[in-house]
């Protein structure tokens, strides 16, 4: 058996027998990985924070050849983000986060994705209120950019000419973004993106953060539900995804 050491950050947590934790964990050198903490349910002196959602740190895990699922030897918490449990938009943002992060990742090593979530939850944790759905949202889609999902904005996704920064476009999930007027005739379906929308989707790919009402949230929530479903590769709900869209009550 191979201990590996790595920079960790929960994702998932479910309770496992009587005394102990599965956890799933995006890895910095191994991408996703599902974990046992033997007892973490009975004593929390043995990995403290580390059972909690969303905390970051440096994990021992004891691989086994051949298995989906090792063990936990040890966790060094060195963010705990609490300020994701004292806000409820806040956490269900990144539990939304999580679910898309999960079933877009593989047990690869995917660096840039680390730093990614890792940045994002930071800034999630301390957003100011009424932001937590853009910081949200954008962390998103770069996440989706990041693992190869980048939507096309500037070009049409068919034919790759150039559109109008001016011009409201047509956004086709499967086609992977924007079609110009003659490629939206060729293929029907999609959404209507209003200049303003598609403006606001390439600030947040371009890491910035905009001001966003609460009706255009929404419609963005679902935009972006839209195309995940449409490049997820399966046909689970994003159940996460799905509380979070329907807002907190």
């Amino acid at each position: 058996m191979t201990v590996l050491a790595t920079d960790a950050i929960v994702l998932h947590v479910a309770d496992y027998m009587e005394s102990s934790r599965i956890l799933r964990l995006a890895t910095r050198e191994a991408g996703v990985q599902s974990v046992v903490a033997r007892g973490a349910r009975s004593s929390r002196k043995r990995f403290g924070a580390a059972v909690d959602l969303f905390a970051e740190g440096q994990a021992q895990v004891q691989l086994k050849p051949g298995r989906d699922l090792h063990t936990l030897i040890g966790f060094d918490v060195t963010r705990a983000r609490a300020g994701l449990a004292l806000h409820l938009d806040r956490f269900a943002a990144a539990s939304a986060i999580g679910e898309v992060a999960l079933r877009l990742l593989h047990d690869e090593p995917a660096p840039g994705v680390y730093d990614l979530l890792s940045a994002t939850f930071d800034q999630l944790a301390g957003v100011e209120p009424g932001q937590a759905t853009s910081t949200a949202l954008g962390g998103l889609w770069m996440l989706v950019a990041e693992v190869g999902f980048r939507p096309t904005l500037d070009e049409c996704a068919e034919c790759h000419a150039p559109l109008e920064p001016g011009t409201a476009y047509r956004f086709h999930h499967r086609a992977g973004g924007a079609l110009c007027d003659r490629c939206s005739r060729l293929h029907p379906g999609g959404r209507l993106l209003p200049v303003e929308a598609r403006d606001t989707v390439r600030l947040w790919l371009d890491n910035r953060v905009p001001t966003v009402a609460d009706n255009a949230a929404r419609a963005h929530q679902r935009l972006l539900r839209e195309f995940l479903t449409e490049h997820l590769p399966d046909g689970r709900p994003l159940r996460a995804y799905h509380t979070w869209e329907g807002g907190i009550s």
